[in-house]
């Protein structure tokens, strides 16, 4: 299975999904290449280190959203991948390209959906809201990418305890050692393997 892997940061849950195939914890997948929108993203550098095709489609290069939505269905098209796995990608999927790849792209997201999820809650502000609440438990979900903000089917979900004292930054931190670093390589390893 050929999968594109779209980020926007540093990149750590794609370190995990390369590490996981170099251990063959991911089985039958290779990254045909990475996408990111921001020219500055670690995870490139990640990609490039590790011999793996990367590429900036960035909306300020171009002049309208319908120009830059355009231009990273075109890379998704010319790539034809598997599987397109979103891991951090901070950037709306164009309708269009949900439409064309149905079933056929995947998001992380730093909450057990329901909870703490669909618009304004992404990256620290996930874990903001978790501490806010109050919640004892928070964790990771893995699901298929529909139309709206982290409302398509749940793959997998893993549970992290919130320890008193914790900040955002070290809730966040947990929940990707402790659940997104494991439940995406797996939810990749099960599609690829036909198990989903």
């Amino acid at each position: 299975m050929r999968i594109v892997v779209l980020v926007s940061g540093g990149g750590t849950n794609l370190q995990a999904i390369i590490d996981r195939i170099k251990d063959n914890t991911i089985t039958n997948t290779e990254i045909a290449e990475v996408v990111s929108n921001n020219p500055n993203a670690y995870a490139l550098t990640r990609a490039k280190d590790n011999g793996i095709s990367g590429k900036c489609i960035s909306p300020k290069d171009f002049d309208s959203r319908d120009e830059f939505n355009k231009a990273l269905v075109d890379e998704m098209d010319r790539i034809n991948p598997d599987l397109i796995v979103l891991a951090g990608f901070l950037v709306n999927i164009p309708a269009e390209m949900v439409k064309k790849y149905t079933r056929k792209i995947i998001n992380i997201h730093p909450s057990l959906i329901p909870a703490f999820c669909g618009k304004g809650f992404y990256g620290l502000k996930v874990h903001e809201g978790a501490l806010e609440r109050g919640v004892k438990i928070t964790g990771a979900t893995v699901h298929f990418v529909d139309e709206g903000t982290d409302t398509g089917p749940i793959i997998l979900q893993k549970a992290v305890e919130v320890l008193d004292g914790d900040t955002p930054k070290i809730l966040q931190k947990r929940v990707m050692e402790q659940a997104e670093w494991v439940i995406l390589p797996q939810a990749i390893d099960m599609i690829a393997n036909g198990r989903i």
